[in-house]
């Protein structure tokens, strides 16, 4: 038997890591929001190594930044950052829409329709968190159903900033009604077989979320730029 490394369990700084990407990507800890060393130690119930590790983890991936003097603070995305993460998204959602329409309307409006009925109740239920679960879970499926695993690979990488856009979306006057109308159409559109509407619906619905997010910046007008220091999140 060739030899091997022993298995080792998830460290404590890893699963605090991965609590904090969690809270950030839900929403629940907001962009702008400071972290106190003291509180998070105290809630999470561990000495302050393993949470600065954890900490320093997040910030190497884009997540939280850090202010000389200050401390800790989630990232706020700039309007260059939402432009780039939709601008992203609308190719690589276009190209799962042409293969899926010249392949299996019918069998993926099926799957996605399954989708929209979460994105239903959620809407009917007021629960704005299982709406933007649905929401993401709307858009990784159509991806997915492209047959693409190197679509597929690409779409994964923006799953984080995808998850904080759709929070912060939760707190614009886009309703969740309006969010669900606009799905159905896609959906529709899919199982007409009707590509070009498909990919204009597709593409209004990506304009909408980025003047919603950053309002003045537009797929339509010159890319804003994004900073040196923006976030650009791989891990």
């Amino acid at each position: 038997m060739p030899e091997v490394e022993p298995i080792s369990r998830e460290s404590t700084a890893a699963i605090i890591a991965r609590q904090l990407r969690e809270a950030i990507m839900t929403g629940a800890l907001q962009p702008g929001d400071q972290l106190g060393e003291a509180e998070l130690a105290a809630r999470f119930q561990v000495s302050r190594g393993p949470l600065r590790e954890a900490m320093q983890r997040l910030v190497s991936e884009g997540l939280l930044r850090s202010e000389r003097h200050r401390g800790l603070f989630v990232i706020e995305l700039e309007p260059g950052d939402i432009y780039d993460i939709y601008a992203a998204r609308a190719a690589i959602e276009r190209a799962a829409l042409i293969r899926i329409i010249r392949s299996d309307p019918a069998g993926a409006g099926a799957r996605l329709r399954e989708v929209l009925a979460e994105m239903a109740g959620a809407a009917g239920d007021g629960d704005s968190s299982a709406m933007s679960r649905a929401d993401l879970r709307f858009h990784e499926e159509l991806v997915a159903l492209s047959g693409s695993r190197r679509l597929a690979r690409m779409a994964s990488t923006l799953l984080i900033e995808t998850r904080m856009c759709l929070a912060a979306l939760q707190r614009t006057d886009h309703s969740p009604a309006d969010r669900v109308a606009e799905h159905t159409a896609i959906v529709e559109a899919v199982e007409a077989g009707d590509e070009q509407r498909a990919l204009e619906l597709l593409e209004a619905h990506m304009e909408d979320a980025i003047t919603r997010l950053a309002p003045g910046t537009s797929l339509y007008s010159a890319p804003p730029q994004v900073p040196d220091d923006g976030v650009d999140i791989t891990g």
